[in-house]
């Protein structure tokens, strides 16, 4: 990402790529596969802009086929689709709330159909919402919040694990939110650290079916997410205060995705963090 800091800026939720400043790379243009995932299909929850798409890019370089889910932003949707098939690769943008447990089902079985089944699964939709004050933070916001973060995750998990074979790979997006908390993301920290003790709960149930449990834990990085929902006071310099100085670029953190879904690279990982954090040091 540039080193000159985002203007003060802001878009309704869930927010879209083309109208920030400056435009996150979300592409993966100058990233060039090796055929890890070669055959492989792929189901990425929140794959229409940011990281989700990055990953998605990303693995239909390394030769994967992608069903990917996403909530409302149909041309963000379909530019991830035309990105994917610029690789040669399949791709299917399925339109949901992963707050609805029937839609999670739904996307599994979807995928399952377009591709003949799943090798890898991508737990990375989410929502947040920051509040001044604790008492801000209603129960309905708490409610939402963790059913697309958490019970969301849990779900589609629940749904897919049978259609994974031995030597699939489950990635778990969290943040550096659930390793050190929020004071104005309160729920959102929480739920992050939430599904990462999942990951590492998952990681153990799974381990007899040969099924590896990752976790990904980025830091601050310049998504629609941020103007769409920090609003221009909270987009203006974010990620200033990141070691590096910066918010991360979606492109960035897709090659962690890659880490975690290639056996041939990380065969022995399971129950595992990586935390791509501009520099910042984590606790615990």
């Amino acid at each position: 990402m540039t080193e000159k800091q985002p203007p003060a800026q802001s878009q309704p939720y869930p927010g879209r790529t083309e109208p920030m400043e400056p435009r996150p790379r979300d592409e993966m243009r100058g990233y060039r596969g090796t055929g890890l995932l070669e055959g492989k299909r792929a189901l990425i929850t929140g794959a229409d802009s940011g990281i989700g798409r990055a990953v998605a890019v990303a693995f239909a370089k390394e030769g994967a086929d992608v069903v990917f889910g996403y909530l409302s932003e149909d041309a963000e949707a379909q530019h991830t689709v035309g990105l994917v098939q610029e690789q040669g690769r399949r791709a299917v943008g399925v339109r949901g709330d992963l707050a609805d447990e029937s839609y999670c089902a739904h996307l599994v079985r979807r995928a399952v159909e377009e591709l003949g089944g799943i090798d890898i699964l991508v737990e990375h939709a989410a929502t947040q919402s920051p509040v001044d004050d604790v008492t801000e933070l209603t129960t309905e916001q708490l409610r939402r919040t963790f059913d697309v973060n958490v019970m969301g995750v849990f779900w589609t998990v629940r749904e897919a694990v049978p259609h994974l074979p031995e030597g699939g790979s489950i990635i778990i997006t969290g943040s550096i939110n659930g390793l050190r908390g929020n004071d104005t993301l309160i729920d959102y920290a929480a739920s992050k650290s939430a599904v990462m003790n999942l990951s590492l709960s998952l990681s153990q149930s799974l381990m007899d079916r040969g099924i590896r449990v990752n976790c990904v834990a980025p830091g601050p990085v310049w998504t629609p997410l941020i103007p769409s929902t920090l609003g221009a006071e909270g987009a203006e310099g974010f990620g200033k205060q990141a070691p590096m100085g910066r918010a991360a670029d979606p492109d960035e953190i897709a090659p962690s995705y890659v880490f975690f879904a290639s056996d041939r690279l990380s065969s022995y990982y399971t129950g595992e963090t990586l935390a791509p954090t501009g520099g910042e040091i984590q606790a615990g």
